[in-house]
């Protein structure tokens, strides 16, 4: 028979500066996540990751855009849970507590975004994490009308940036990072509009677009994106080398191994040094990450897992994964943007930049959820790889009265280098992220 040992503490190493909240103050979230009732998370509008305890049971709860991971840490009387943003954070005060022979990275565990993580820590064996779900949004309640969609969707994702803005000091400037794709094109005009309509000054906004070595095709989309609204005076080339472009610290920041994830944080980590280098005391950045989840804008035929009926039948699935049920679905990692959104988290956070993602917002995403997406597209990739432009650029008109140009779909990792920098800078074998992971944590 084992013998309990009552949860001896919570060791929070968590950052209360990065809840970004909108409707209530940080202690009546935390109050919330204590009391453990999903609908009482539920209504917390932000981005946020939170940690409380009542008695021997920790709960934690988490947005898609603040990661959050914990460990559990045995001590002879009782045991102790650290609770962090990162990996190296959790490395860092066990070897401070000379208890460092107990770390291993894959000992860790992400909390899943969208679910109360509940720990009842009562001794060895360590118990397994109970979870229970707090944000199930309603699929496809919408009308097939991409107008109506997208007047929805942006109206959300413009409120939301009103929000942000309304927190904010009215002189501190604002930079989006720009490539003129659709979603952040769509961020830009967004900013712009709300801060016109807010009676902001304008010229606190700037459009930074990474280029490298002077290459890259962001830089010229970017450039006919403003220039076709008049816009252009708003956009500044961030130009750095391509030394800058180094996986092997991609992967230390972003603490994973999944190429896709770690090109495009190490594109990010050289625009956020260019900034940083450029303008020292620049706080506030906002990005168009999670627009392809929500509209489901990833080709499928790269996935050998999946299929279209699979995208468009499984709630969440680009932002979830396959679920905390099952069998594919990592406690150390979690799934999805659950998991990838250290790509952007971590870069800017690096940096020191307070990063803001409206297409993260649960908010947000629950309009997406709505969208009909079989209706609209018939199981057809074709029409779902264009879905996402014709929304946008519809809700953009309809909230801006904009004309927002639409470009072929490029990922940020390709858009910033030239093709033969990208290749000698970024391997495509995942085995490369895994032995640079390996090496950070001494494995």
């Amino acid at each position: 028979m084992h013998q309990s040992h009552p949860l001896r503490e919570v060791i929070d190493l968590t950052d209360s500066g990065r809840n970004v909240l909108f409707n209530m103050s940080l202690d009546e979230a935390r109050r919330r996540v204590t009391g453990g009732d999903p609908e009482g998370v539920r209504a917390i509008d932000g981005h946020f990751a939170l940690v409380a305890r009542e008695g021997e049971i920790v709960r934690m709860a988490r947005s898609l855009s603040v990661p959050m991971r914990y460990f559990i840490v045995k001590r002879v009387d009782g045991p102790a849970l650290v609770v962090a943003h990162r990996i190296d954070a959790i490395e860092r005060w066990l070897r401070h507590e000379g208890l460092a022979e107990q770390f291993h990275p894959t000992y860790t565990r992400m909390v899943p975004a969208h679910y109360l993580t509940e720990i009842a820590l009562v001794g060895c064996p360590d118990p397994n994490p109970r979870y229970v779900r707090y944000f199930t949004p309603e699929r496809e309640t919408l009308p097939p009308d991409r107008t109506q969609i997208g007047a929805r969707y942006i109206g959300a994702v413009a409120q939301a940036i009103e929000k942000w803005l309304r927190r904010l000091p009215h002189r501190e400037p604002i930079g989006v990072c720009f490539s003129g794709g659709i979603d952040s094109g769509a961020v830009f005009l967004l900013t712009y509009h709300v801060m016109l309509k807010l009676g902001l000054n304008p010229s606190r906004l700037k459009a930074f677009t990474l280029c490298i070595d002077g290459s890259g095709s962001d830089l010229q989309q970017a450039r006919r994106f403003l220039e076709s609204l008049g816009l252009q005076l708003f956009n500044e080339p961030i130009d750095v080398p391509a030394e800058w472009i180094d996986f092997q610290e991609a992967v230390r920041v972003i603490e994973d191994y999944k190429p896709l994830g770690i090109q495009a944080g190490a594109m990010l980590l050289a625009l956020c040094r260019g900034i940083r280098e450029r303008y020292p005391e620049w706080r506030h950045l906002v990005d168009g990450d999670g627009g392809d989840e929500n509209l489901k804008d990833y080709p499928i035929e790269e996935n050998q897992e999946l299929t279209v009926r699979s995208v468009l039948n499984n709630r969440l699935l680009y932002h979830e994964g396959w679920g905390v049920e099952s069998i594919k679905h990592s406690l150390v990692y979690s799934g999805g943007l659950s998991r990838g959104c250290t790509r952007t988290y971590a870069p800017t956070s690096a940096f020191g930049f307070e990063g803001f993602s409206p297409f993260m917002l649960s908010s947000v995403v629950e309009v997406a959820e709505g969208i009909p997406f079989i209706a609209l597209t018939d199981w057809r990739h074709d029409r779902l790889y264009s879905l996402k432009g014709e929304v946008v650029a519809a809700g953009v008109k309809a909230i801006t009265g904009w004309d927002m140009p639409v470009f072929e779909k490029r990922r940020f990792q390709h858009g910033g280098a030239a093709r033969e920098t990208f290749a000698s800078r970024l391997p495509q074998s995942e085995d490369d992220y895994r032995r640079a992971l390996q090496g950070v944590f001494g494995g």
